[in-house]
């Protein structure tokens, strides 16, 4: 049996873009992604704190040290940009493995940088 665990957080970064006429996705800061333990093309959970939109989709690098937090296609009308989000990663595990699991949680600064 396999087990749905949280793998990876960005806890409160703020949405720098919004673009509508995207393929769709989140491009994140590279940065970022790395810090948190997280793959280009990795499925993840947006939780925008400001509106209460849960949403999902996947994860586009973006430029190492631009900050760049930015909803691509559909995801645009769940945010606004100035708006907080939390970008949640899940990993399949058999129950041995989750017990000896730990998640990566970062917590970036104001301006969507590493600490």
């Amino acid at each position: 049996m396999l087990l749905t665990i949280f793998k990876s957080k960005i806890h409160r970064v703020k949405v720098t873009q919004a673009e509508l006429n995207y393929v769709g996705s989140i491009t994140v800061d590279s940065d970022l992604l790395e810090a948190a333990n997280m793959l280009e093309g990795e499925k993840v959970h947006i939780v925008n704190i400001n509106n209460g939109e849960r949403f999902e989709t996947y994860t586009i690098a973006g430029v190492k040290g631009s900050g760049s937090i930015c909803l691509n296609g559909p995801a645009a009308r769940k945010v606004q940009v100035g708006d907080m989000v939390i970008i949640i990663s899940y990993a399949q595990m058999t129950p041995e493995e989750a017990t000896n699991f730990t998640p990566t949680i970062i917590f970036p600064d104001a301006h969507n940088r590493v600490l």
